[in-house]
């Protein structure tokens, strides 16, 4: 092969020599990252996960990967992203300009997105995890032949137990399993770092518990392989982030403004940290403090949920002179009976109002039969955009130990840049807010509906 990549996706092609993925023979190599020698036993690795920033070369890699994984080591690869709409022309034409680059073009044929080795077992299967329109999840049927599953843009998945499920159902026989995360760093709320990089140190280039980590950046990806544009917009943004860095926070206010935005962008965009806050969040205008200082009336706002979602409940005090919303979270749990609710309700609210989601009527009587003061919200159309409206209108100060209701805002996001609608995560709390709010402010604001 006369394609040179990073130092850092060696690992990554050496799998298919390894114990791990083909054959039964021991495995170990010598890599030096970074002046630093690692040695690493690739024939425990049964995961692979790939992160990086702008320009780090992992989809490159990871293109150039599958036609050799697939024709000269007889793996079936499943190639996924979060949507059917993802899965577009973009990625069958970059996937076939690698397979040309690397001599493989005349040993695939096409058909209904699925690139098969003319006259071998191997191929590359091109689909989404969920249809294009709604939530409802695309079948990943006949899964058990096989071998490599992939997940670009990891980031979108849901939950870990969406990908656990799927990364189970592999069962190929002649060859061994393996599993791949391709994603941009998310914030450390999402479910890819509390599961494989909570105990981490960032930009980690190794393996740990069966893992393989690979973390790239624009430095490893080489100014050859840039535009000289891009090369350069990222030099100036590393001038201004170490710049930034080496000040001491007291005296980072003498420096020119650019600089904290230079900083963050260089940090989570260019080379690929995890951040606290995710990009274009709904809800900006809050900040933590002592709930209801100024002894206002008190009532609740509350969304349900059972199996996946949890139900909520939240304290919420309204200043209309000073514009101010005081909330407290009290209640995020799945798995309740609706006994349980009523008398979680019934400790913390007694019979002040509760304000709860008009889509579960039978769930509200019973639970105002069980002696709780609930009424359900009006939801005419537009009612989500005009309650998030309310909510932007005011600040909004979130009692300290309130950590799921911190953890909605900063990552409950706009659904795409330049959007009006909003992505249906990180919102059940919110969603509990926007009910109590909704029902006291909206017609006080005649805010208009649409």
């Amino acid at each position: 092969m006369d394609i040179e990549f990073s130092q850092v996706y060696e690992p990554l092609f050496d799998l298919l020599e390894s114990k791990g993925v083909v054959n039964s023979k021991s495995f170990s190599v010598d890599y030096t990252l970074s002046e630093q020698k690692y040695w690493i036993d690739l024939s425990t690795v049964d995961t692979v996960l790939i992160s990086g920033g702008r320009d780090s070369g992992k989809s490159f890699a990871l293109s150039c990967f599958n036609p050799i994984a697939a024709a000269d080591y007889n793996h079936r690869i499943l190639y996924t992203r979060q949507t059917m709409s993802s899965t577009d022309n973009s990625i069958t034409e970059a996937l076939e300009n690698r397979m040309e680059m690397l001599g493989y073009d005349s040993s695939f044929e096409l058909a209904n997105k699925i690139y098969s080795v003319v006259d071998g077992v191997g191929k590359i299967s091109i689909t989404g995890q969920k249809t294009s329109v709604g939530t409802q999840t695309a079948k990943l049927k006949s899964l058990e032949d096989f071998s490599i599953f992939e997940t670009d843009e990891g980031e979108e998945l849901e939950s870990y137990d969406n990908w656990k499920k799927v990364k189970r159902s592999m069962r190929a026989k002649d060859v061994q399993t393996l599993s791949i995360i391709v994603f941009n760093p998310p914030t450390v709320d999402h479910w890819l770092y509390g599961q494989f990089y909570e105990e981490i140190q960032g930009g980690f280039n190794g393996i740990k518990n069966k893992i393989l980590y690979i973390h790239s950046t624009y430095l490893d990806n080489g100014k050859e392989n840039m535009t000289e544009s891009n090369w350069n917009e990222y030099e100036d943004l590393r001038k201004d982030y170490e710049l930034y860095l080496n000040t001491t926070s007291s005296e980072r206010h003498l420096l020119p403004k650019r600089l904290e935005s230079n900083y963050k962008e260089y940090k989570y965009k260019i080379i690929g940290g995890f951040r606290l806050k995710a990009e274009g969040v709904v809800i900006s205008n809050w900040s933590m403090g002592n709930f209801n200082p100024n002894n206002l009336q008190i009532s609740y706002g509350q969304d349900y949920g059972f199996s996946n979602d949890p139900t909520t409940l939240v304290a919420v005090a309204i200043d209309k002179k000073l514009k101010k919303i005081y909330v407290k979270e009290l209640l995020y749990k799945p798995h309740l009976t609706t006994t349980q609710i009523a008398d979680i309700n019934k400790v913390n609210c007694g019979r002040s109002l509760i304000v709860a989601d008009s889509a579960e009527p039978r769930l509200i009587n019973e639970i105002s039969r069980m002696g709780c003061n609930v009424t359900a919200v009006k939801k005419p159309p537009g009612s989500i955009s005009a309650g998030v409206m309310l909510l932007q209108d005011y600040e909004i100060i979130v009692e300290e130990n309130s950590s799921n209701i911190v953890k909605e805002f900063n990552n409950h996001i706009y659904a795409d840049k330049g959007s009006k609608t909003y992505k249906d995560t990180y919102n059940h709390l919110i969603d509990s807010i926007r009910y109590n709010v909704y029902f006291h402010l909206a017609q006080i604001n005649r805010v208009e509906l649409y």
